[in-house]
């Protein structure tokens, strides 16, 4: 894909046939399963540190979602750009590649409802969980749904989103607060949108956003949020940007309340793009948290 730097995103493509379209992820490294789920509107490029700073101690795989990076991008008649397939492609690629148990799961914003959505149906095949900036319930009370993301699903909005890529280009600039990421960055984070048919996901995933019941995938988050007690003996690591205008202290609140026992770090200099302001931080705590003994409780 033009613009990318190789230094940056030096790994070798994978496709797998999922219903029909080719799913693309990097896979890197040998051991225990470490899962990577990115949001929107980045894909794999946004773990690419991650992988570089695990890959030599476990076997890391992190997939574009339909519609993001290298996977392909169909139109809504071919693909439905829902939550519920986004969960069933996760399962169809992990079964495709026989991966079952001890998975180490790390998610980011939509990552991280596609991946306890998963891990609701398959409790079993997960060792540990990394949180972060995320969510896998509704909203919390006392927050407001965010002015910038009912914008985005008016037709206003999602002219700006499909016309000029306004969703993935203002993300790279709001989307960290203690660093300014250099153009190679952005450029890496926003080329594979680079076109109106290829920002389709970019788009879909914000009308996709369950707010009320009847939403497509309302009740999917309630089912999820019903079953979150069943990780409260899961080792978790949750590492938090503090200055994130969407997945503010109030989502972190409600991830303590659920799982107690995490052990949260939480950066408050730190926006949305959490591991782009804390790239080397988080990528420690990360590999620490994989490869110690776990301490339940530690803030």
């Amino acid at each position: 894909m033009k613009g990318i730097d190789p230094d940056l995103y030096p790994f070798e493509s994978h496709f797998e046939t999922i219903y029909g379209h080719q799913y693309h992820y990097v896979e890197e490294g040998k051991g225990e399963p470490v899962v990577m789920l990115h949001g929107n509107p980045t894909w794999s490029f946004y773990y690419r540190e991650l992988i570089k700073k695990l890959s030599p101690y476990f076997h890391c795989l992190a997939p574009d979602h339909i519609g993001c990076g290298y996977s392909d991008k169909p139109g809504d008649s071919h693909y439905s750009y829902t939550l519920e397939q986004r969960v069933k492609d996760l399962e169809f690629f992990l079964e495709k590649k026989g991966i079952d148990h001890n998975i180490h799961l790390v998610m980011h914003d939509w990552g991280g409802i596609i991946g306890m959505s998963y891990a609701c149906r398959h409790p079993q095949s997960i060792k540990k969980l990394v949180i972060m900036n995320t969510a896998a319930f509704h909203l919390p009370e006392n927050k407001k749904f965010p002015i910038a993301l009912r914008l985005a699903r008016t037709w206003a909005g999602a002219f700006f989103i499909r016309r000029f890529n306004a969703f993935s280009g203002l993300a790279t600039i709001e989307g960290t607060k203690r660093t300014k990421l250099t153009r190679e960055i952005r450029k890496g984070l926003t080329a594979p949108y680079n076109s109106w048919g290829n920002r389709i996901a970019t788009l879909r995933f914000v009308q996709d956003i369950p707010v009320k019941p009847g939403d497509h995938g309302y009740n999917l988050v309630t089912e999820m949020q019903e079953n979150l007690n069943l990780f409260l003996n899961t080792p978790t690591l949750i590492a938090w940007g503090m200055k994130d205008y969407v997945f503010d202290h109030h989502f972190l609140e409600t991830w303590m309340n659920y799982l107690p026992k995490a052990f949260v770090h939480k950066f408050e200099d730190s926006g949305h793009y959490i591991l782009e302001d804390q790239q080397e931080v988080i990528g420690k705590l990360v590999l620490e948290f994989f490869n110690e003994s776990y301490e339940e409780g530690t803030e």
